[in-house]
């Protein structure tokens, strides 16, 4: 099963850069967006083969995540039943007879962290929502953390900076240390590359990125990761693609 996670910037923008070709040609089984940016019914962007399903902030133009796949769920979930989190459109969870497959926005800490305590709140509540799900878990998306200095061009100046904070960091360690796996680090221990660029500072063209979007999935699913990738060849959106295929 081939999965794939993209925060879009922008649907509507990315529609109009390629985003059916790349859809086509990635020819997932799961296709997750984030950062949509939409409200119901303004667009009309559906392929064949594919059920979609998605959730949208109540503030328009903001947040908002999608899924498209290949395979009828069992059941749909919007949110994870804190009020406190679920008016921003910000995860979904199709369920599946092996597993759980939740696609997430995670909330930026924004500048001058003005937000870090409100994420602190998400980051615990995630983890617990993750926790207590009865099957094996494939959580994906724009997690808004560079976990390590490996997973950003300048650690050393964005030391305190929103995404590579230490106490996001450790949201995330302790993320693992409940269970779960991140895939890519997993399979590429040493290895440098980034999903996310600035649009200042030519960035992209420099590489200087930051890696923090993520396919993390539970212990339980160690044996069935077969291939990762993070598809920075994909222009579109400051973000690229990240793959993973299960066996």
């Amino acid at each position: 099963m081939k999965f794939i996670s993209w925060n879009v910037n922008g649907l509507r923008a990315v529609a109009g850069k390629g985003f059916a070709d790349v859809f086509v040609d990635l020819d997932a089984d799961f296709f997750c967006l984030q950062e949509t940016k939409l409200q119901a019914g303004q667009i009309d962007l559906e392929f064949p083969g594919y059920l979609s399903y998605w959730n949208y902030a109540e503030k328009k133009g903001y947040s908002g995540t999608a899924i498209y796949t290949k395979h009828e769920p069992m059941s749909v979930r919007y949110g994870i039943g804190i009020d406190e989190h679920d008016h921003e459109g910000r995860a979904i969870t199709l369920e599946y007879p092996d597993f759980f497959l939740v696609c997430a926005y995670v909330p930026n800490s924004q500048d001058g962290l003005r937000r870090l305590d409100y994420r602190m709140r998400w980051e615990d509540d995630m983890r617990a929502y993750l926790s207590g799900l009865p099957k094996p878990v494939v959580f994906c998306g724009d997690l808004n953390v560079a976990h390590e200095e490996i997973d950003l061009k300048n650690p050393a100046s964005n030391r305190r900076n929103a995404g590579f904070t230490d106490e996001e960091r450790a949201k995330f360690s302790a993320l693992l240390d409940a269970g779960f796996i991140d895939t890519w680090r997993f399979q590429h221990p040493g290895e440098v590359k980034y999903s996310w660029w600035s649009y200042r500072f030519n960035a992209r063209a420099n590489n200087a990125g930051w890696r923090i979007d993520y396919f993390v999935v539970s212990a339980a699913l160690r044996d069935r990761i077969l291939t990762t990738a993070i598809h920075d060849e994909i222009t579109g959106s400051d973000h690229c693609p990240v793959e993973l295929v299960l066996g």
